[in-house]
């Protein structure tokens, strides 16, 4: 950053002087503090967690949270499936969603196509020991003022998902 603050101050010296290379200078100094800005809004997303105990196994659970029709009862108005690439249609558009990792009837981890590699939304299964419930585990990426927004949708998903399970 220094570097730009000495190139803008550069330039206030040049008036007038060699404009072809001040003008490029000065586009540099545009994509380069405006590919900055970009990349602060990718990393400002946080991970956050949320928990809930379901009355059913963890196979049946999976089912919903790794197929095509388990994700269809619940978290889309329709979704396909093709090498590992999961389309989620709403209201006629879709997004597309990668499994980056998964293992039978304990978790799943997909990644938007369109964000940053490090984000993602996961679902985890796992039993209390205590109470032997299932409880089932989202993690999420969201912007921390969208936090609470999004934990309110995860909220309503979620409810749909236990009326498909007859919870």
């Amino acid at each position: 950053m220094e570097f730009i603050l000495y190139l803008r101050n550069w330039l206030s010296t040049k008036t007038g002087k060699n404009k072809k290379e001040i003008n490029a200078i000065r586009r540099f100094i545009f994509y380069y503090c405006s590919y900055r800005r970009i990349q602060r809004q990718k990393m400002s997303k946080q991970l956050y967690t949320l928990e809930f105990p379901v009355r059913c196994s963890p196979s049946i659970l999976y089912e919903f949270l790794s197929t095509p029709a388990g994700l269809g009862e619940w978290f889309a108005d329709k979704v396909d499936e093709r090498d590992n690439v999961f389309y989620f249609g709403w209201n006629g558009s879709f997004e597309k969603a990668e499994v980056v990792e998964s293992e039978g009837d304990k978790h799943i981890r997909f990644r938007w196509l369109d964000a940053p590699k490090n984000e993602y939304f996961e679902f985890s299964i796992e039993k209390s020991e205590i109470t032997n419930q299932t409880i089932l585990i989202v993690k999420d990426f969201a912007e921390k003022k969208d936090i609470k927004d999004q934990k309110l949708l995860w909220d309503h998903q979620v409810k749909d998902l236990f009326h498909g399970l007859g919870n």
